[in-house]
C-alpha cells in the first residue's frame, strides 16, 4: 500500500510504502508544539519525496532534527530525526521519518494520539 501526502499547494508530494500508524504522536517540543504537528512515524527506507519544486529545511539548537517545509507557502511536511524513545534517549545511529500526518491525502483527524514528553 502506497501513502501519500502533500503540502497545501501541492508543490511538495510524499510517498511512504505502507500503512498509516494505528497511533500518531503529537510532539511538544518548542517548535512542534507551537505548530500543531500530528507526526505518523516511518523508517527512512519507506519514505520518498517525490516532488519538491521549493523546499527549505530548518534545524534546531541541536542541529539534529531535520524539519522540512515547503518555502512556497511555508506548511511544514516532514521531520528527519533521531529515532529517539519516550525517555529522550536513543542510539544516535537509527534515523525515523515524521511525516506531518494532517498532509496525508484523506487523513481523518480522530486518530489516537500519544504525547511525547
Amino acid at each position: 500500500m502506497t501513502i501519500t501526502a502533500r503540502c497545501h499547494c501541492g508543490r511538495t508530494v510524499m510517498a511512504i510504502d505502507g500503512a498509516v500508524p494505528a497511533e500518531l504522536t503529537r510532539c511538544t517540543c518548542s517548535l512542534c508544539s507551537k505548530r500543531g504537528h500530528l507526526f505518523a512515524y516511518f523508517s527512512p527506507d519507506k519514505f520518498t519525496v517525490a516532488q519538491a519544486d521549493r523546499h527549505g529545511v530548518y534545524r534546531g539548537n541541536t542541529r539534529q532534527v531535520a524539519h522540512h517545509f515547503c518555502n512556497a507557502r511555508g506548511c511544514d511536511t516532514y521531520a528527519d530525526s533521531p529515532a529517539f524513545e519516550r525517555n529522550g534517549s536513543g542510539d544516535g545511529l537509527t534515523r525515523r521519518i515524521g511525516l506531518n500526518a494532517r498532509l496525508i491525502d484523506d487523513f481523518e483527524a480522530d486518530w489516537p494520539v500519544r504525547v511525547m514528553p
